[in-house]
């Protein structure tokens, strides 16, 4: 493939979607095309499944099955748009992908990071970005945003105990010291502007032939 991937990841109230919103501008003064677009969701089908596991009332969705439905929602985005944008030589940007699913469900969920691999794998063909922006930041900070900007619209996973989550954020941790030439980790705690300024001059001085 001639496109570039890059994936945007971090613990729920890191900020990782309204920077990717804040950088767009910027990015497509890139030579490549630019495709953004998110995980769990993308593309119609995905789209669906992404309600049905955001869903409060679905309470009846444990942690296995959660698994399956990102796996499922992964795999049909990644062959409708992902490979398709990557195989014409375009810049792929997504907000959450893999190692989501090996954070929430395999440190969050204790589900384990060798299932939650293996499926990831089985579900993308091997497929990881050439970059991962990790944005971190501490976990009562991250709640303490989550409840303050979105309480309109806390989702299911929202709502998890904040041990949870703070598993999760130790799941990222981990993936960033296993995989150090894919991950630059962002501190999310800084200014939002200052967020956006330090994603953005990663991803330039990454790829600085594509300016």
């Amino acid at each position: 493939m001639n496109g570039i991937f890059i994936s945007l990841e971090g613990p729920d109230g890191a900020g990782k979607t309204s920077v990717l919103q804040a950088i767009l501008p910027e990015l497509t003064k890139m030579k490549r095309e630019i495709i953004s677009t998110r995980e769990p969701g993308g593309v119609r089908v995905a789209e669906e499944i992404r309600q049905v596991i955001l869903n409060p009332e679905n309470t009846e969705i444990d942690a296995k099955t959660e698994l399956l439905l990102f796996a499922a929602a992964r795999r049909v985005h990644l062959q409708s748009k992902i490979l398709p944008a990557l195989e014409l030589g375009k810049l792929v940007i997504v907000d959450r992908f893999i190692d989501s699913s090996v954070a929430y469900q395999g440190f969050g969920r204790d589900l384990g990071v060798e299932v939650v691999e293996w499926l990831n794998k089985f579900a993308t063909d091997g497929l990881k970005p050439d970059l991962t922006l990790y944005l971190d930041v501490d976990t009562d900070v991250a709640l303490e945003r989550i409840m303050k900007n979105r309480a309109d619209e806390v989702n299911r996973l929202d709502l998890e105990r904040a041990e949870m989550h703070r598993k999760v954020r130790q799941g990222y941790l981990e993936l960033v010291k296993a995989e150090p030439e894919r991950f630059v980790t962002i501190d999310a705690s800084q200014p939002f502007d200052k967020v956006c300024v330090d994603t953005l001059e990663v991803i330039k001085s990454r790829f600085s032939v594509e300016f």
